[in-house]
C-alpha cells in the first residue's frame, strides 16, 4: 500500500529507527563531525557544507536526523572565516566523502558504499556542494538557501547531471532566491526540483545561538528545520538507496513548501 504524502511527511519529521553515534572527522585528519547509525554495512553517506560563518554544530539536528534514518552524515569544519574559499570547501566536501568511505566508522560494523554518496549544504555551503558535485561521483544534491559562490555555482550546476533538490527561503535577504537558489536550480543539468519555503529566512536551518546572528539576517526556525529534515531525508533515501517508498512526498506539494518547478533534465545540445 502506497502511503499518502502527508503521512510520509509526518513519518520523516520524526527521528528514524537507528540509534545515532557522533564522531570526529579530525581523527582522520580533517576537522569536522560525522553522525552514523550504530551499525550497518554498505550505508549511504552525505557530506554537508556549512553556511557562511556557521560552524557544523549549528546543523547537528539535521545531521543526526539523517543518521537516524540510516544515512551517514558528515560536515567538514573548514573555511569558517569571513573570507572563505568556496573552491577549497568544495574540495573538503569531496575529501569528507573519501574519509567516510575509506575509514572505519564507529566501534561496530559500519561501512559506506562508495556508489551511494550525496552532497548537501546551506548558503555558500550549498553553492560549494554544487561545485563539488560538478566533478561527478555522487548520486544526488540537496540544498537550503543556497548562495552563489566563486567560481559560480550556477555555471557548475550545468555540469551536474544527478538529481537535485533546492529549497529556498521566501524571506531570505542574504541570498535572495532569484539570483541564488532559483538560478542554480534553473541551470541544473540533471533532474531537478525547486521549492520555496514559506515564512522562512536565511538562517532558519541553523540551530542554537551564534555571534554571527548579529551580522546576518534571520534566525533559527524550528518548523523550517523539521520540514527540511523530512524533505532531505526523503530525497536521499530515494536517490541513494533506490527505495520508492518516499517518492510520493517528493512529487507532491507540501503546505509550506509547494513545488515551484521541476524538470527531468536540461536538453542535450546537438
Amino acid at each position: 500500500m502506497v502511503s499518502k504524502p502527508k503521512e510520509l511527511l509526518e513519518e520523516l519529521s520524526h527521528a528514524g529507527p537507528h540509534e545515532v553515534l557522533r564522531g570526529n572527522l579530525a581523527l582522520a585528519g580533517l576537522p569536522g563531525v560525522v553522525f552514523t547509525p550504530r551499525s550497518g554495512l554498505g550505508l549511504p553517506a552525505v557530506a554537508f557544507g556549512h553556511g557562511w560563518l556557521q560552524p557544523p554544530g549549528r546543523y547537528r539536528g539535521l545531521l543526526s536526523h539523517l543518521a537516524s534514518w540510516g544515512v551517514v552524515a558528515a560536515a567538514p569544519a573548514t573555511q569558517l572565516g569571513p573570507l572563505p574559499s568556496h573552491r577549497l570547501l568544495a574540495a573538503d566536501l569531496r575529501m569528507t566523502l573519501d574519509v567516510v568511505t575509506g575509514v572505519r566508522l564507529g566501534p561496530d560494523a559500519i561501512s559506506v558504499d562508495p556508489a551511494r554518496l550525496g552532497l548537501a549544504g546551506h548558503s555558500t555551503g550549498g553553492g560549494s556542494a554544487v561545485l563539488a558535485a560538478a566533478s561527478g561521483g555522487v548520486r544526488g544534491v540537496a540544498t537550503f538557501a543556497a548562495a552563489q559562490t566563486l567560481p559560480s555555482a550556477s555555471a557548475a550546476a550545468v555540469r551536474v547531471v544527478v538529481p537535485g533538490l533546492h529549497l529556498a527561503a521566501d524571506g531570505d535577504l542574504m541570498a535572495p532566491a532569484g539570483g541564488n537558489a532559483e538560478a542554480i536550480a534553473k541551470a541544473w543539468g540533471g533532474p531537478v526540483q525547486y521549492r520555496k519555503v514559506d515564512k522562512s529566512s536565511h538562517l532558519a536551518l541553523t540551530e542554537g545561538s551564534h555571534w554571527s546572528q548579529r551580522l546576518l539576517h534571520g534566525k533559527p526556525d524550528r518548523r523550517t528545520q523539521v520540514l527540511v529534515r523530512a524533505l532531505f531525508t526523503a530525497f536521499f533515501l530515494t536517490h541513494l538507496t533506490g527505495t520508492d517508498r518516499y517518492r510520493p512526498l517528493l512529487e507532491s506539494d507540501t503546505k509550506r513548501a509547494p513545488i515551484d518547478f521541476t524538470r527531468d533534465a536540461l536538453p542535450v545540445a546537438a
